[in-house]
């Protein structure tokens, strides 16, 4: 056991101190005795919230301050909402733990579906996945882009910079607001790859912190991330790419469905590729079939690595 408390560093919002709470417990119940303090940080993406992500920076913006307490040794490990981490990341640190993951559906607040949107309507998100995805579903409605955390998006839906707006259940039921919009079906509406999992980073070297930071690692959900993962590095995939994926795990086998589309939502294609949990070339050989499919208003915004 550490001779003195790990530092767990965090952003700051609300949400992300949630699930850094949620990961020190789970820590120290696989640990009795150990003691863990947790360091908030104001990340750069928290603090610019009137341009869309891909314009400033890229989920860069936040990590970007973790990644550099965590290299100087200021912190020990820190948490993240996997689906904001990108999907390159310096060598020296590495994924030691992914939580078991919450509900990867999609929410929409301000309406019961979809389907009940008047022509016209605003839809608020600055999201190219959800922007895309809406577009696609209803072209009569607009697109308007919203950013911040969680109370930030409903109070600008409050203040009627939107009609409505969509939000990540696994967020919402963190927060203890999950009363707030109805689910989108993940069958009709696919989610975002990682969301609804929170992912522990560590330095690679440091094997101590790892070895304690394995004993709450959720198998089924670290298998199912680490493949969505490897999808969005075999497309080339970035903030500006619309990419939406669906993972279940049958027996020892993956199931991933993907759909890639158009920023405008006019173009989409999808695949569905099974393969062992253990294969990580699997998910690249449906990458390669998604990329074959689409057109050049869907590949342009991809850049996959050569093989």
């Amino acid at each position: 056991m550490p001779d003195r408390p790990l530092k767990l560093g965090t952003r700051a919002s609300p949400l992300a101190m949630a699930q850094a709470h949620e990961a020190r417990d789970r820590l120290c119940a696989a640990h009795p005795g150990l003691e863990v303090e947790i360091v908030p940080v104001t990340a750069s993406g928290d603090k610019v919230l009137d341009r869309p992500l891909a314009e400033i920076g890229g989920k860069a913006l936040w990590t970007k301050e973790l990644d550099a307490w965590l290299l100087a040794g200021e912190i020990d490990f820190a948490v993240h909402s996997l689906k904001d981490v990108e999907t390159i990341r310096p060598l020296q640190i590495a994924i030691a733990a992914i939580l078991p993951r919450e509900d990867v559906r999609d929410v929409l607040v301000g309406a019961a579906s979809l389907a009940d949107l008047s022509p016209g309507t605003r839809i608020g998100t600055s999201a190219p996945r959800r922007a895309a995805q809406a577009l696609h579903a209803r072209p009569d409605c607009k697109v308007v882009g919203i950013r911040g955390n969680v109370q930030t998006r409903l109070a600008k839906l409050e203040a009627g910079e939107a009609d409505v707006t969509l939000l990540a259940l696994a967020g919402l039921n963190r927060l203890g607001m999950a009363h707030f919009g109805t689910p989108l079906d993940p069958g009709e509406w696919l989610p975002a790859p990682g969301q609804g999992a929170i992912a522990i980073e560590a330095r690679a070297a440091d094997d101590r912190t790892r070895a304690l930071l394995a004993a709450i690692d959720h198998g089924p959900s670290h298998r199912a991330v680490i493949a969505e993962r490897a999808l969005l590095a075999a497309l080339g995939g970035n903030c500006h790419s619309p990419i939406a994926v669906l993972t279940q795990e049958e027996g020892e086998e993956l199931v991933l469905r993907a759909a890639l589309l158009s920023p405008d939502g006019s173009e989409r294609v999808e695949g569905t590729a099974r393969f062992a949990a253990t294969d990580l070339d699997g998910p690249a050989r449906l990458a390669g079939e998604l990329l074959r499919k689409a057109g050049p208003a869907i590949r342009e915004h991809f850049d996959p690595p050569a093989r």
